[in-house]
């Protein structure tokens, strides 16, 4: 199962009611999607034989496409059913990057909600390891409102503004970027929610419908007031980032990884990032 990269052809694709190896040709260049933008996807992982919280990251599929104004024809608890069904498939003992998407295949402008497809795509994607830190600078570019794009989805078309950022960060010599909401103060990461520590305190950028409230995001702070770790959601500047003692981040290719560089300030792997995997492995085991 190795050797497949996320960039080409997915492992394991179920569509139409079939499973197929590879990528197969599922949209044209008439598909609204593909001209138009009516895609939405999710991501969820298996791995060390666990699959956390699948469910909710199926469920979250579904919600996008309605908000896209599609018609999905499968709830959450039925996508997760088929990947489990392909994670078996795949081998219980693979590592695994987990991928429903819905899109709208007819429409002009609107997409036709009864033209709405879907397919699920398993492909390995090998977990990076607990110290594989990463450097991010701030971007030029910003999230949008709410008012500006569907933020409220996991929508493909919201993408292009995070491969800019990304592509701006690499060519800084970084690996990523510190990105502000419209109104400049820090949205997340690129792709992924962003966490800093101060004093023994945990502070994030609160959901302001600029960025995704994300699942793994939420299952961290959770388990941190679980423990008694004080987490502050708030309104967040890029000088306070500057002057953290650490800076980590959530989502849900690596869940939890430490950022060890942002511009000109380093950071050490620190106690509170630590503990944030610790109580994420620990919650993972215990859901499995």
């Amino acid at each position: 199962m190795s050797g497949v990269s996320p960039s080409s052809a997915p492992l394991l694709v179920y569509a139409d009611g079939h499973w197929h190896l590879g990528n197969p040709g599922l949209l044209g260049p008439h598909s609204h999607a593909v001209w138009l933008g009516s895609s939405v996807f999710d991501g969820a992982r298996y791995f060390e034989g666990m699959a956390p919280d699948l469910l909710l990251h199926c469920e979250r599929a579904v919600r996008s496409a309605r908000v896209l104004g599609l018609q999905p024809m499968l709830t959450g608890a039925e996508i997760a059913e088929l990947a489990w069904e392909g994670i078996r498939r795949c081998g219980l003992d693979s590592t695994l990057y987990i991928k429903p998407v819905f899109w709208g295949e007819d429409g002009m402008l609107v997409p036709n909600p009864a033209s709405t497809r879907f397919a699920l795509c398993l492909f390995d994607a090998p977990m990076p390891p607990e110290d594989a830190g990463f450097s991010a600078c701030l971007s030029s570019f910003r999230r949008p409102a709410r008012d500006m794009a569907p933020t409220e989805a996991k929508a493909a078309c919201l993408y292009p503004n995070v491969t800019r950022c990304v592509v701006e960060a690499h060519n800084k010599g970084f690996d990523t970027a510190v990105v502000p909401d419209p109104s400049g103060n820090v949205a997340e990461f690129a792709y992924t929610n962003l966490f800093f520590t101060k004093n023994g305190v945990v502070h994030t950028p609160v959901p302001n419908g600029t960025f995704l409230n994300g699942l793994t995001r939420q299952r961290i702070i959770t388990l941190f007031r679980q423990v008694g770790v004080e987490v502050q959601e708030r309104s967040v500047t890029f000088t306070e980032v500057l002057q953290a003692d650490e800076v980590f981040s959530t989502g849900n290719y690596a869940k939890v990884q430490p950022c060890l560089r942002v511009e000109d300030r380093g950071y050490a792997i620190g106690p509170l990032y630590r503990k944030a995997r610790e109580l994420y492995w620990a919650f993972a085991r215990s859901s499995a």
